[in-house]
């Protein structure tokens, strides 16, 4: 069979593989493969896992590494609107041609042994770093930690950001079970980060068990600040204390939202535990911290009425979307485009925001995990009975109707999969 020469050729092939193989958690047919490419990076690893918040805490890792002068890959998943959006250096995505020509490698590197969409991906991003010079490489984990691709390779540092219940077909359902599945990524003798102030037994537990340096927030680190600035402090070593260092008139993250400082503690508490491979200066911190930008992220788009773009698709981060929604100030009626798929739990994300909601324009979404509207209204209807619902065919479609039907005091929120937030900034691209 002849391979693909363009990026869109490859996602189309893994697409339709994918469709045989969705999901296949453990690591050792992607150890086989990565073995079989000899690849191999001097970087400083960082491997970023968690439920909630690791795509904020890779962006602010990346932006402020770059500010500093380095080197730097991320990898990350899902994209938005481009595959191209998970694979970037130095803060800008790979070329095409260069995804294509690592899907190539991968791919005859494989061989006989089957591989996911995601799999694959992982790899090639792999290949890609590895042919760079560069000091730092941050890789985001997509499913749980134990195993996922991203856990072949041996990080330097790794970071866990909160646990909360999400995918649990496959990691448990319960946040001792998806702790521990997390928790995985953690290394004996190497620095392991918990950004959640209350981590399940079994995270605390498993970095015990293998001499991991475990830091929590709140415990081991944390933060403080007023209106203009923050403010940062750890203990020298975690649990046992020693001297309080503290790192005070810090910016703050450019990304909105009351979770964010938590996020970048937790930042600041890897960078200070790598600092002797990769020192960082508090000027490269503060103007990292400026300039960091992440699509989706209660994401608030400038004119009337107001739009906010929000990935929030499990209870957890609906919570923290109903919260900064409320810190917003007034606005008169807030219509949502919501969209989900299957699999996760609609009806407690309905009734995280129920409170914050006037008007739900419930919107389908294609794929075999994928809601339709009406599918997707009786979910809503179980959680909040008395809900204005209206079904429309898609992202654009229900996003066409909020623009048309909200006032210039009101607000439209589009949340919940990743694919409700594409469709609409698809809809907001195509009108320029």
């Amino acid at each position: 069979m002849s391979l693909p020469d363009s990026l869109e050729g490859w996602l189309e092939l893994l697409e339709r593989r994918h469709a045989e193989r969705p999901i296949q958690l453990g690591l050792e047919r992607v150890q086989a493969v990565a073995a079989s490419m000899g690849a191999t990076s001097g970087a400083l690893l960082i491997t970023v896992g968690g439920t909630n918040g690791k795509g904020s805490v890779c962006a602010m890792l990346e932006s402020i590494l770059v500010a500093a002068g380095y080197r730097t890959g991320l990898y990350t998943s899902p994209h938005l609107l481009r595959y191209n959006e998970r694979v970037r250096i130095d803060g800008r995505e790979v070329e095409s041609g260069v995804l294509a020509e690592a899907f190539g490698e991968v791919e005859r590197a494989r061989a006989e042994v089957p591989l996911t969409y995601f799999e694959h991906g992982t790899l090639a991003a792999w290949r890609i770093f590895c042919r760079e010079s560069l000091d730092v490489v941050i890789l985001e984990v997509g499913l749980g930690g134990r195993l996922d691709a991203v856990n072949v390779f041996e990080p330097d540092c790794a970071i866990v950001t909160s646990i909360a219940l999400d995918h649990q077909e496959y990691l448990g359902d319960t946040r001792e079970q998806i702790g521990h599945e997390k928790a995985a990524i953690f290394r004996a003798a190497r620095p392991a980060i918990c950004g959640d102030p209350q981590p399940p037994a079994s995270l605390v537990e498993y970095a015990r068990g293998i001499g991991a340096e475990l830091w929590v927030s709140g415990r081991d680190f944390g933060f403080g600040g007023d209106r203009q600035q923050w403010g940062y402090w750890r203990y020298e070593r975690p649990q046992s204390g020693g001297a309080l260092l503290r790192r005070g008139g810090l910016a703050y993250p450019s990304l909105r939202g009351a979770n964010q400082l938590l996020n970048a503690a937790t930042v600041m508490t890897a960078l200070e535990l790598v600092r002797e491979r990769l020192p960082v200066s508090m000027q490269a911190v503060r103007e990292g911290l400026m300039l960091v930008a992440l699509p989706g992220r209660f994401q608030v788009l400038p004119g009337r009425p107001v739009v906010v773009l929000d990935v929030a698709h499990n209870p957890q981060a609906a919570g923290v979307l109903a919260e900064n929604l409320s810190n917003m100030g007034f606005h008169q009626e807030t219509w949502a485009v919501f969209g989900m798929l299957s699999d996760k739990d609609v009806e407690a994300v309905a009734a995280r925001m129920g409170g914050r909601i006037d008007h739900w324009l419930l919107a389908g979404l294609e794929g075999p995990r994928g809601l339709s509207a009406e599918a997707l209204a009786e979910r809503v209807r179980g959680a909040l009975p008395d809900a204005d619902l209206r079904c429309h065919a898609s992202p654009a479609e229900a996003f066409a109707f909020a623009r048309q039907s909200a006032g210039d005091n009101d607000r439209i929120v589009a949340f919940g999969s990743f694919m409700t937030v594409a469709g609409v900034l698809d809809a907001l691209n195509a009108v320029g």
